[in-house]
């Protein structure tokens, strides 16, 4: 039994919502460079190879990490996720790491009022009142009334809608499977999908990409490693509000390295989905 050390936890959650951020901007580089299937499918060989690695080592080993009652449930999951990713990196492609992170934010108001129907959990009025504050943010963004508003805006709303589901599911196969179980099936099924997938869009590459290829990888390995870290050492309530860090961070690569610039309506949206989202991860806390 690891002892509880919430403090520390929070440390790693900032630095995963770091080492993450500079993921994306990774991400965003070669995906406006390479096919994004051909960049996903190699990120992802890397992280099943690791999840594989990471189960080799547990007890019992890869038979164990890989025993599930629920194996449907759990593939759907890793390729759900796969297809999040893919989503999201189009997105950086289309609207750059600012404007994509400031919609993709409202995906725990996703999962909060999708934890009804889903999951069976009850959502108290309050929760409803800042899911539906949130998605007024989210509007705001995307200022559907106006004459400038991109269609391609859509495609990190639909991102967080995926990742939402992915989370419910995450829950639900929790109540049977240990977070080994879903680590092992999340990277070895999205892995899969993604060679089949990815595979028929292979592109040569410069020799200064794979550097950065190498570097997307090793970034995905060490942000999972030390989510994993931070979610062993304190319960995931209390260090999931850091998790909304990765904005910031994502926001400053965008602006330093990409030229980047923060709308004002997309500042004030973000801030009202964050605040909303704060609110009803401090009311699931309480309610539980």
């Amino acid at each position: 039994m690891i002892a509880q050390n919430t403090r520390l936890a929070i440390i790693l959650m900032i630095a995963t919502t770091f080492v993450f951020a500079v993921q994306d901007g990774i991400s965003r580089h070669l995906a406006s460079e390479y096919n994004v299937y051909m960049v996903v499918m190699i990120r992802y060989w890397f992280f099943a190879a690791f999840v594989i690695a990471i189960a080799s080592r547990r007890s019992g080993g890869i038979r164990a990490a890989a025993a599930t009652s629920q194996w449907p449930i759990q593939a759907f999951r890793g390729a759900l996720l796969v297809t999040e990713i893919c989503v999201m990196v189009v997105a950086f492609t289309l609207l750059g790491l600012v404007e994509s992170h400031a919609v993709f934010i409202c995906y725990p108001l996703l999962i909060a009022a999708l934890s009804g129907p889903v999951l069976g959990e009850k959502v108290g009025w309050r929760r409803w009142v800042a899911i539906g504050v949130g998605f007024v943010g989210v509007l705001i963004v995307l200022q559907p009334g106006r004459g400038v508003f991109q269609p391609a805006a859509i495609v990190p709303l639909v991102a967080a809608l995926l990742f939402a589901l992915y989370g419910l599911l995450t829950r639900y196969v929790a109540r049977k499977d240990s977070s080994a179980t879903s680590f092992f099936w999340t990277g070895t099924v999205g892995s899969a999908c993604m060679t089949l997938v990815g595979a028929w869009f292979w592109q040569p590459m410069a020799p200064p990409d794979w550097i950065w290829m190498g570097t997307l990888c090793l970034t995905g390995a060490l942000g999972h490693y030390l989510l994993i870290r931070c979610y062993e050492l304190a319960e995931a309530s209390s260090v999931q509000p850091f998790a909304y860090l990765q904005l910031p961070f994502a926001a400053a690569i965008g602006l330093a390295v990409f030229g980047e610039t923060i709308r004002p309506n997309v500042a004030l949206g973000a801030g009202i989905i964050v605040a909303a989202g704060l609110f009803t991860l401090w009311r699931e806390r309480v309610a539980r």
